[in-house]
């Protein structure tokens, strides 16, 4: 089965998925200057290595070859973090991670990420990738989020937003209202329908899809 989600002309996105738990492991690459941003090293690291060797094909035109520019993780829960040292250790990649997630994550954090940062501003990657805090399901789960122009945004939740829900908040009250609040105002408030959701695990969504159940959602309390 074919790794590629979406070819947007600049860039393409893959996925693979890993592990027993079905981690979803996003690459995205930019077929002109050759990055590469990996969204959560969840396991596997030759899959992963793999994955690469696919994107790095991509970009076969590139004026250098294809590199790893960043490795992204959506939050700090074991499961999504599994081959971050081996991946580290293999390709020596930066690490980006949300500031009150940095303590929990297995690898030094070279990249520290608030709500809204661009975690590429200032590189020639060729394409944004913008980050945003999504409180709840742990404090510091980022929400990576890729616009390109005249296509629809693909937001790379975590385990924050999936079909049918926000992510686990583990039946706390005020942790849930965190997350529901965050959802709505920084993803459902902010980018249009037709934006896709792929998150952490299983199939994508799209905002506008997810919209209607919205208040379902904050009644039932998950």
């Amino acid at each position: 089965m074919s790794s590629l989600v979406k070819d947007l002309g600049r860039v393409t996105v893959r996925r693979i998925s890993v592990s027993d738990m079905d981690n979803n492991v996003y690459l995205i690459t930019a077929k002109e200057s050759g990055a590469q941003v990996l969204i959560d090293a969840a396991d596997d690291v030759p899959a992963i290595q793999a994955l690469l060797a696919e994107g790095a094909a991509d970009a076969a035109g590139a004026a250098r070859p294809a590199t790893l520019a960043l490795i992204a993780t959506t939050h700090q829960h074991w499961d999504h973090t599994r081959a971050l040292e081996g991946l580290v250790a293999a390709t020596h990649a930066p690490v980006a991670a949300g500031r009150q997630d940095v303590a929990g994550i297995p690898v030094p954090v070279d990249v520290v990420l608030d709500h809204g940062d661009v975690p590429g501003a200032g590189k020639d990657w060729g394409f944004e990738l913008r980050a945003v805090h999504l409180r709840g399901h742990t404090p510091g789960s980022i929400a990576y989020v890729l616009t390109e122009e005249d296509s629809a945004p693909l937001i790379f939740s975590g385990d924050s937003l999936f079909p049918g829900g926000v992510g686990n908040t583990q039946k706390d009250p005020d942790r849930f209202e965190l997350l529901y609040g965050d959802v709505v105002e920084r993803l459902f408030s902010v980018y249009p329908d037709e934006a896709e959701v792929h998150p952490g695990h299983g199939k994508p969504t799209t905002l506008g899809a997810e919209r209607p159940h919205l208040e379902e959602w904050r009644e039932r309390g998950w």
